[in-house]
């Protein structure tokens, strides 16, 4: 095997991967009414999305395309759950509308100036973001799983925060580099 042959084929990119295949089976399971099956392939992605980093990290198999697929797949699976609510859902995304298109605009805007800018999906990997996120998946099963709007509310502002970094991260930044924690570490090396 060549170095570049093996930096890319490593375990953690094989599971960013396989959440990058989960985007379609959620979508299905939304389309054919299987809410409990969704959720579950739902927190089952979620557990792929920490187990990639942390596998990477372990191993040191950190690559630049592990990062990208990392927020490839972070990508697909939250249009999926945005979709796949909408779909299953539909009453309690129209109750809850308001939380509903900030977390979805926290997640599309950064990713649309990103293209804009660099022609490709940032992946930054803030802290911010990785906060969110948590509290959005928490709040998320809360929600479509018991109809309890409290947390994903407060997600809702959690990922505005973390979109508004993630976009000033890339109007900063001259040119596309993963894995930047935090707006301060774009601005210190600039």
């Amino acid at each position: 095997m060549t170095r570049g042959h093996s930096e890319t084929i490593n375990l953690p990119n094989a599971i960013s991967l396989l959440r990058l295949l989960m985007a379609p089976v959620m979508l299905a399971l939304a389309f054919y009414d299987r809410p409990v099956a969704f959720l579950a392939v739902l927190l089952f992605a979620g557990f792929t999305d920490v187990l990639d980093g942390f596998i990477a990290r372990r191993l040191g198999q950190i690559t630049e395309l592990g990062s990208h697929l990392d927020s490839w797949g972070d990508f697909t699976i939250y249009s999926s759950m945005a979709a796949g609510a909408w779909l299953l859902w539909p009453d309690t995304v129209a109750r809850e509308w308001l939380p509903f298109c900030a977390i979805v605009a926290s997640f599309s805007l950064p990713v649309l100036v990103g293209l804009y800018k660099f022609g490709k999906l940032t992946s930054y990997h803030t802290w911010s973001v990785k906060i969110a996120v948590a509290v959005t998946f928490a709040g998320y099963l809360l929600l479509f799983g018991i109809d309890n709007p409290w947390l994903f509310r407060i997600a809702a502002l959690f990922c505005v925060i973390a979109g508004i970094e993630e976009i000033l991260i890339t109007l900063v930044m001259k040119q596309e580099r993963a894995d930047v924690r935090s707006l301060r570490a774009a601005l210190r090396n600039r």
